[in-house]
């Protein structure tokens, strides 16, 4: 008996669960189909290879491949902006309607269709959606339109206007001299004032010319990322010629750059010229002149010493293992190793003699940090610096690749009155001079970098 009634109240519940789930289904599909017909266009943008825009006389007319980007094909072949092209896209791909005017149209002129007309082609589809839009709502600013095989006339977000009201530079690509700034090797700038060389080599950028220096780090690393990403505020000629450059100022330019890209076998030339608030740029390997705003044009007025590095080593204090200092018959040294589980400085390391570990180390920031006040280039003997058999250090470093690299500085004689001293990077050709302040920092003796002995208990406790 029992079994009957369970059997009984199972069949129940799977009625009545199959009619949830039908009035469900019912529930979903009639939401289905007013979403369908609240949407005037209902596409998968990703599906859409070709857009156009008439109005005012002119088309604008995008196109792109499976796999490539939009293109500008009319009213001229242009590199387009794929964000802006991609956001007039998604607009048309989901149209909502705001309101149905008119199941059935009958006076289109009415409502001034078509004063824009909108052509969508998907994928696989020769034939394009229509969309003729009309004039502006008055009272919401929404606008009237109709789809070419729909017979009503709707109302369409306020918002699309902002969208078909753009302009062709709008949908256009700005930065058009685009390169690859980790390919350049060499750069060489050309200006009124100023004339330099740098090459990319292992360790980063190094000056040529006029001066053999490093370079500081990140500074052509910067002026070529806004060479690369020189935006255009007008294209003032698509198709430059002797008299479009003669116009601008650019046969004679102010400004010129040279870029060697050997990866891709080229050489970039760029020409610029600054005429009142307005600069003009264009480059070897391209047609057009554009006119752009911002700094770059003071970045090329630098002058050679603004771009040298002015750090006297270039290491991080973090990676150093051993420091060595000699002067005058008095030599120093300390190493890193780990005791148990601490690193620690010692003076020798076969007694484990400690060193004193912040003595150590800030003496190595004060080397890490030394910048040059001056520049001396093609220096001589070095004994007129007093820098031959002087004072030296040593710094070891050991990086997270356990690469190991030694700088080696030489100091000379301070110039007491000028507060000023002469240092030597042994792997530079050239000296820097530097505030004379870090020579009270260089330690006189052994004891200097020791680590004080630890106190007696009873000294302790008398304290407490």
């Amino acid at each position: 008996m029992k079994f009957r009634t369970t059997l009984i109240l199972l069949a129940v519940f799977a009625g009545l669960l199959a009619l949830v789930l039908l009035f469900d289904s019912k529930g979903e599909k009639k939401k289905a189909a007013e979403e369908r017909a609240n949407m005037l266009i209902s596409l998968t943008s990703g599906d859409i290879r070709k857009a156009s825009l008439a109005r005012d006389g002119e088309t604008l007319t995008f196109e792109r491949d499976e796999a490539g980007p939009w293109r500008l094909t009319s009213p001229l072949q242009a590199a387009a902006d794929d964000y802006e092209v991609d956001n007039f896209i998604d607009s048309l791909a989901s149209l909502r309607i705001a309101r149905v005017v008119e199941k059935e149209a009958k006076d289109l002129a009415a409502y001034e269709i078509p004063k824009m007309e909108v052509s969508v082609w998907v994928k696989g589809n020769d034939t394009p959606v229509r969309l003729l839009i009309g004039m502006e709502n008055p009272l919401d600013k929404t606008l009237f339109a109709k789809r070419e095989d729909d017979p009503r006339v709707v109302l369409l977000a306020s918002t699309l206007k902002t969208t078909l009201d753009k302009k062709v530079f709008d949908f256009r690509q700005k930065d058009v001299f685009k390169f690859i700034a980790a390919d350049v090797k060499t750069v060489r700038v050309k200006t009124k004032d100023v004339s330099w060389q740098a090459a990319r080599e292992e360790t980063g950028w190094f000056l040529k010319a006029p001066v053999a220096s490093l370079a500081a780090e990140g500074k052509i690393d910067a002026l070529l990322d806004s060479l690369s990403g020189l935006r255009a505020k007008e294209f003032v000629a698509e198709d430059k010629n002797a008299d479009v450059l003669k116009k601008y100022g650019l046969e004679k330019p102010e400004y010129e750059v040279a870029l060697s890209l050997p990866t891709s076998n080229q050489e970039i030339i760029f020409v610029l010229r600054k005429e009142g608030e307005v600069s003009y740029a264009t480059t070897s390997l391209s047609t057009k002149v554009i006119a752009f705003e911002g700094a770059l044009l003071s970045d090329l007025d630098r002058n050679v010493d603004e771009l040298r590095e002015k750090k006297v080593a270039d290491f991080s204090s973090w990676d150093a293992v051993k420091v060595a200092f000699r002067k005058d018959g008095f030599d120093l040294a300390a190493v890193k190793q780990k005791v148990g589980e601490e690193d620690k400085w010692l003076l020798d390391p076969a007694t484990k003699e400690e060193a004193d570990r912040t003595k150590v180390e800030d003496f190595i920031r004060k080397v890490e940090g030394l910048e040059a006040a001056a520049f001396i280039d093609n220096p001589g003997p070095l004994a007129a610096y007093g820098l031959d058999g002087g004072t030296e250090v040593r710094i070891g470093t050991k990086d997270y690749q356990n690469k190991e690299k030694e700088i080696v500085l030489l100091i000379g004689k301070e110039d007491a009155e000028k507060k000023r001293v002469v240092v030597k990077n042994a792997q530079l050709d050239y000296l820097f001079r530097v505030d004379s302040a870090f020579l009270q920092d260089l330690p006189k003796e052994t004891k200097d970098w020791k680590a004080e002995p630890p106190k007696p208990e009873e000294e302790k406790t008398d304290k407490k």
